[in-house]
């Protein structure tokens, strides 16, 4: 079935049913497989020397365990959201945790590289079902307007620490049990939703929605995938014809995505949710704030290991206090919007985020840390709120049957924004690192060079050398790496203070939690088209 290419929003009002308890315990077992998937894209950043050793992976195996989960969740975000709307959120949400287990379990025992990306792909796929079709439940579960924004900030803060938190957890498993203790950590969590799920959760589909298109879900991992893996390699090499034209490719397919979509009389992917400007804009900040703080976590990580000489539990560990203060404000968010509006709450975060970023551009090489630190727990505390208030309108927007579409929307927003803010800020905290390094006279023609290609290089080469060229060495290019954190963060605050404006200006009437979405304008064809 085809229809034309003129298409409008909707208002959806659900009926408003306060929750009970066992909403809420049933928000508390949708809450942990949340915190699962975020500490899985961070924990295993400290076992990787561990498994190194043990499976002897070639450096492009080591590359794919480390980014094929990624890839994974980012591709399939879309097509799980668009699956659990038809087929039923907790159905979906029970086989994704059958599958995560497992893969879990063969993960924490492969022994070989092969093994070990296969079940990490598998565990991307499965991870990819839980984040919508647990956000998609909670706007079944939480139909009140002030009870579903608490509901939300919770599962934001359970997702946003813990990507921040995974460090720290890691460190501490690999104190006492071997590199898949990471992975393990998420069976009983599985376990424990498989025994209460049925009991504790609504089931929600759509039960006019059709056949899913599977043209569609092909042409969706073809826009997604591309575009994640070039802009990841351009963030590692810098621009290239494999970045480059992957990003390419990833447009083109879009392109044909978005024309698909329109023709469709039941899509992959409903476009009349981009008709409405508050929807689009809450996207564009969520985007905005990975951006900016996926690129500073990426330098950040560096600092505290390459010029402060932390160990990686060390290192994890200075991370608890931003992960901390980001929960804190996320959870803030919604009686804060009640008090003072959405505009003023999500304007105000984004301010305070910039204020942060702005602190750590004075950080130096020495004495640098309680800068740095003192800057990312402001910049956390305010992107907090805000990150739970622009999850709200985003899934407000969309009528119930269609929550977990508008869920992965978000999520597959803020992935791009990360990936994007790391390969952007990344390649110029590179290239800035690269024009001010000024390599020491004594120094060997190839320990010049690998120090001139990153921090890591010159910090791997320094013991090869004598201490009076050493040193100086490493003064030089710590010294280096901080100009590229400082510019980075300054473009960082920049754009915060810049949306800051955008965002009170957008919501400054808009009440996240009480007001219905407007209806939006007819969309011709070619305007979204462009936008894609």
């Amino acid at each position: 079935m085809e229809r034309g290419t003129s298409v409008t929003t909707t208002s959806f009002a659900a009926p408003e049913v306060r929750a009970g308890k066992r909403e809420w315990i049933g928000l508390a077992v949708l809450a942990l497989p949340t915190l699962l998937l975020a500490l899985d894209m961070s924990v295993l950043y400290l076992a990787l020397p561990h498994l190194a050793a043990d499976l002897q992976p070639t450096s492009t195996q080591l590359l794919w365990i480390t980014d094929i989960y990624g890839f994974m969740v980012a591709g399939f975000l879309i097509t799980m959201g668009t699956l659990g709307d038809r087929i039923g959120r907790r159905k979906l949400l029970m086989t994704g945790a059958v599958f995560f287990a497992a893969a879990s379990v063969l993960a924490a025992y492969s022994t070989s590289a092969e093994m070990l990306i296969a079940t990490r792909t598998v565990l991307g796929i499965a991870g990819a079902t839980l984040m919508p079709s647990t956000l998609g439940l909670i706007t079944n579960m939480f139909t009140n307007p002030k009870q579903r924004g608490v509901a939300i900030a919770v599962w934001m803060s359970c997702f946003m620490g813990g990507t921040a938190l995974g460090p720290a957890i890691g460190g501490i498993l690999l104190e006492s049990f071997w590199w898949g203790s990471v992975f393990l950590l998420g069976v009983p969590i599985m376990v424990l939703l498989l025994a209460t799920g049925p009991v504790l959760l609504p089931e929600h589909r759509n039960a006019e929605a059709g056949r899913i298109d599977l043209a569609s879900v092909a042409l969706s991992l073809g826009t997604i995938l591309p575009v994640i893996y070039g802009l990841k390699e351009l963030a590692k090499d810098g621009p290239s014809t494999t970045s480059l034209g992957a990003i390419a490719v990833g447009v083109a397919v879009g392109v044909a995505f978005v024309r698909r979509q329109l023709r469709l009389s039941d899509p992959l992917l409903d476009l009349r949710l981009f008709a409405n400007r508050r929807f689009t804009s809450a996207l564009g900040i969520f985007s905005v704030g990975g951006f900016a703080m996926g690129g500073m976590f990426l330098f950040v990580s560096q600092f505290l290991q390459l010029v402060e000489g932390l160990s990686p539990l060390e290192a994890g560990l200075w991370l608890v206090p931003p992960a901390v203060a980001m929960i804190g404000g996320t959870m803030f968010g919604p009686a804060l919007s009640q008090r003072l509006g959405a505009g003023r709450v999500i304007g105000g975060g984004m301010a305070m985020a910039g204020i942060g970023l702005a602190v750590m551009t004075q950080a130096g090489a020495t004495g640098g840390l309680g800068l740095i630190v003192a800057g990312l727990v402001t910049a956390t505390v305010g992107l907090g709120p805000g990150a739970a208030l622009t999850a709200d309108i985003v899934v407000s927007a969309a009528p119930p049957e269609k929550a977990g579409s508008a869920a992965s929307v978000s999520e597959t927003s803020g992935e791009f924004g990360i990936a994007l803010g790391i390969a952007a800020l990344g390649s110029l905290g590179t290239a800035i690192y690269r024009s001010e390094l000024t390599v020491p006279a004594g120094t060997p023609a190839e320990v010049a060079a690998t120090a001139e290609d990153t921090l890591a290089g010159a910090v791997a080469a320094a013991p090869q050398l004598p201490p009076e060229v050493a040193v100086p060495l490493l003064d030089a290019a710590r010294d280096a790496f901080m100009s590229g954190l400082n510019v980075v963060a300054g473009v960082g605050s920049v754009a915060m203070l810049c949306f800051a404006v955008v965002g009170v200006s957008l919501f400054r009437r808009f009440q996240a939690t009480t007001e219905p979405v407007e209806d939006g304008p007819e969309i011709p064809e070619e305007t979204l088209i462009e936008a894609a």
